[in-house]
């Protein structure tokens, strides 16, 4: 299994688990969907050095963000 490690936007520094590796996530947040794409090779393709990462770096939201005041 593959981790991505997301950057930028509201999601920073959030790792997930991916089935497969796209070159675009569209990702729920809040009421909206939030896309990042992905950037670089995978790392860690080892046996023995951990999981696999790949970067996906912040591009838009589908609709605009509205903070919570909660």
């Amino acid at each position: 299994m593959a981790l991505a490690r997301l950057h930028g936007g509201p999601l920073d520094g959030q790792i997930l688990p991916l089935a497969a590796e796209d070159d675009k996530l569209i990702l729920p947040y809040s009421e909206t969907q939030v896309v990042y794409n992905r950037r670089g090779e995978p790392k860690n393709t080892g046996p023995h050095d951990g999981p696999t990462e790949v970067e996906y770096w912040y591009e838009e939201s589908l609709e605009d963000i509205v903070p919570s005041d909660d």
